[in-house]
């Protein structure tokens, strides 16, 4: 059985070292471009090539996330970026783009390379097309159970990272447009919004039928007790979410999961002491699930209660008044203590004093406790702690590691001294420049020696061994063996920083040129619908439904979409409207939709060189980036591309695993989730996903986009009526109706 990597997360350098302290065996981070993390601290590229030499000084290894979608005018900074990134000596990069991942691979092919769980590997045909393209490891979607793990394991040999602990989406990440399309903030580009985690009515025949208002928020994934079966399947990449906590956080849920692998390596269990997960929901807990990964039950998934830090409970409100909240408490208490108070309106505080029987107190362990409190607050109020002073002060005096080493010196008269380090893999040796001399008056004797060659000081290494070898009445200055040993650590340092060959090659891609044309295709989601435009003049009728496609097949223009979550795919020799790779794969006549995400003539090239008979652009790309794409496309590939454009419809702006509907047991009824701005957003359920979709149809009829290059323009209908549809399709429609905010930068 093979130990497998643990990967923890680290948002600035304290949380790298912090990492590294409770025993990672791998670090993921982000600089300051491209990262799917933009409000994490991240780092620098000073700070990167540092925390890479420091990593590897530990035997860790340090993997940068490029994980968004690059845009062409970004695309040579993209690449000046991963170039520095190369020759700073990473790890590995991981990426979302799929163009950025072509261009790399065949730039700088010695890389490697990780496909982020943005590129929506959820099943075995998705991750067989990576391994193909000499991707090392794919980042499977947070959906994906272990059956299915255990499956793909099998059936390649690439390898497999899987996340273990820490935040979820509800989406599938890589497909949620809801804070880009609804925000303007893109989850795609680093900047989600979190619009999961905001309060939704859901209605339901016009009226409200939920309680409690985070209905798209889910518990956080806690998977200690449960490791043992990843273990066993051989995955070889375990991974704690984080980038956005604390440094503390980051080295209690490390080394928990530390602890956790190690015993079931040698001892084939894992046993989880209450003290261990009541630390754990302190330093940050949504209430914990163990997700879609093993088989959790989608109600279990949720907290639609809060969306934020829960804490732990440690007592209950007995009195309120004058701005003085008293408490009894059954836990401790102390100042600098963060707390929440529930209520219809939950607040909180910093704890300054405390007072039990009169006397101010700076902990207390239980009883009756009074403290100031500005907001008010009921009676009979749940009180939680959501900082404990005392848990982070314990993490923050945790000292450095050090790396046990083997120290051999050697000091003969008339021979230079010879000083030797054993890391337990590395062998070195250094030899000083004068020889060792005998004594004419005071002999250095064995413990002065022994004391000098031990002050490796501030350095990562510990002397757990010390053997010298030296002969009686000599003499050696301390100046010497000071440099002796100094120059025996810099020598170790190198080995242990160890270095990646540099290869750079030229990109070539060969693309089949396609005619200019100005068609219009049509997405229907009825049969009423199809009736409507089966009299229009559209090149190709989209139908999402199977039993409508069954229906119309025959007709030349009828095209099969097929959805963007896919677990049964089966191929046929039609031409098919595709909307992830493991289907793009596998059916020889494809277009590819919109969720591939292609905002550049990389992409774009990348899907044609491969078959795609026509590759629509992302929802994520506006007029300028457009024309701009088109022209860098021509100019490369000396060709013309066949690019779709959706210019109406409701965009689908999550795609779920989850069930809402299902959940309050809503079936043959239509359901919507109401924001806070009184927008309803259309809620579709299959029976492997949810779809929920934009309050407002995009309407982008007021450029020319065949002026640009585009060949075909779609139309996407989903309640529309008949009026509307033949309304559209004349771009009759009001352009107030646009939907808000867009991604433009």
């Amino acid at each position: 059985m093979k130990k497998p990597e643990l990967l923890a997360p680290a948002g600035n350098m304290e949380s790298l070292k912090m990492a590294i302290e409770a025993g990672c065996d791998a670090v993921y981070l982000g600089g300051y471009m491209f990262g799917a993390r933009n409000f994490a601290g991240n780092f620098s590229n000073q700070e990167i090539q540092e925390a890479i030499t420091y990593a590897h000084l530990y035997g860790v290894k340090i993997y940068i996330t490029v994980n968004t979608l690059i845009y062409e005018d970004e695309v040579e900074t993209f690449m000046n970026y991963i170039d520095f990134l190369y020759k700073a000596n990473v790890d590995a990069i991981i990426i979302q783009d799929i163009g950025m991942l072509d261009l790399v691979r065949q730039t700088y092919p010695l890389l490697e390379i990780h496909a982020s769980t943005q590129m929506h590997l959820h099943n075995l045909e998705g991750v067989k097309f990576v391994e193909k393209l000499g991707v090392k490891r794919a980042v499977l979607a947070r959906e994906t159970d272990i059956d299915l793990i255990k499956k793909i394991k099998k059936s390649t040999n690439i390898e497999l990272e899987i996340f273990v602990h820490g935040a979820l989406c509800i989406s599938y990440s890589g497909q949620c447009l809801m804070s880009s399309l609804i925000g303007g903030r893109s989850g795609n580009r680093g900047a989600c919004a979190g619009s999961c985690r905001q309060k939704y009515d859901l209605i339901v025949d016009g009226k409200k039928i939920n309680k409690d208002e985070y209905l798209l928020s889910t518990k956080d994934l806690n998977t200690l007790e449960h490791l043992g079966e990843l273990i066993e399947i051989g995955v070889e990449s375990l991974k704690i979410e984080g980038r956005m906590k604390r440094p503390e956080y980051v080295y209690l849920v490390v080394k928990l999961y530390r602890k956790a692998i190690d015993q079931y390596c040698k001892d084939k269990k894992i046993e989880i002491n209450k003290k261990d997960i009541l630390e754990l929901k302190k330093i940050f807990n949504r209430e914990f699930t163990k997700g879609f990964l093993f088989h959790e039950q989608e109600q279990n998934i949720m907290n639609q209660k809060r969306p934020n830090h829960i804490g732990v409970p440690i007592g209950t409100v007995i009195k309120y008044k004058k701005g003085i909240v008293t408490i009894k408490l059954n836990s401790r208490l102390q100042n600098g203590d963060g707390i929440r108070i529930l209520g219809p309106k939950d607040s909180g505080t910093i704890v300054t004093k405390i007072l039990q029987n009169k006397k101010q107190q700076k902990q207390v362990e239980k009883g009756i406790v009074e403290i100031p409190y500005k907001e008010i607050v009921q009676i009979g109020s749940t009180v939680l702690k959501t900082t404990d002073k005392k848990q982070l002060e314990t993490i923050q005096k945790i000292q450095q590691i050090k790396i046990p080493i083997e120290v051999d010196l050697e000091l003969k008269i008339q021979k230079k001294p010879v000083l030797k380090l054993f890391d337990g893999k590395n062998k070195i040796e250094v030899i000083g420049e004068n020889n060792v001399e005998r004594a004419t008056t005071s002999p250095l004797s064995l413990e002065r020696i022994q004391e000098q060659i031990s002050k490796f000081g501030n350095s990562i290494y510990q002397p757990t061994k010390i053997t010298i070898d030296k002969e009686n009445d000599i003499f050696i200055s301390v100046k010497e063996l000071n440099e002796l040993r100094r120059k025996a650590t810099s020598k170790l340092n190198e080995e242990r920083c160890y270095k990646y060959p540099y290869k750079k090659c030229e990109y070539h891609r060969e693309v089949p040129s396609f005619p200019v044309e100005k068609n219009k295709s049509v997405l229907i989601y009825t049969e009423k619908q199809y009736k409507t435009v089966e009299k229009a003049n559209v090149q190709y009728i989209y139908v999402e439904k199977e039993e409508l496609f069954q229906k119309y097949k025959i007709k030349n223009n009828v095209i099969q979409k097929l959805p963007r979550v896919s677990h049964h795919i089966k191929s046929n020799k039609a031409l098919t409207l595709v909307g992830e790779l493991g289907s793009f794969s596998t059916y020889p006549q494809v277009f590819t939709d919109w969720s591939f995400n292609v905002v550049n003539s990389y992409s774009a090239a990348f899907l044609f060189s491969l078959g795609a008979k026509k590759v629509t652009l992302s929802y994520e790309i506006n007029e300028k980036r457009i024309k701009l794409l088109i022209e860098e496309y021509k100019k490369r590939y000396h060709a013309h591309p066949n690019l779709e454009l959706i210019i109406y419809g409701k965009e689908e702006v999550m795609i779920s695993k989850f069930h809402l509907l299902k959940q309050f047991h809503i079936t043959n009824k239509t359901g919507y989730l109401k924001d806070r701005f009184s927008n309803l957003y259309s809620i579709i359920e299959e029976p492997d996903f949810m779809k929920i979709y934009s309050p407002n149809p995009r309407m982008m009829n007021t450029v020319d986009y065949y002026q640009l290059g585009i060949n075909s323009l779609r139309y996407q209908f989903l309640n529309e009526s008949e009026e509307q549809i033949e309304k559209v399709m004349k771009s009759e429609l009001p352009r107030e109706n646009r939907t808000s905010k867009r991604m433009d930068s």
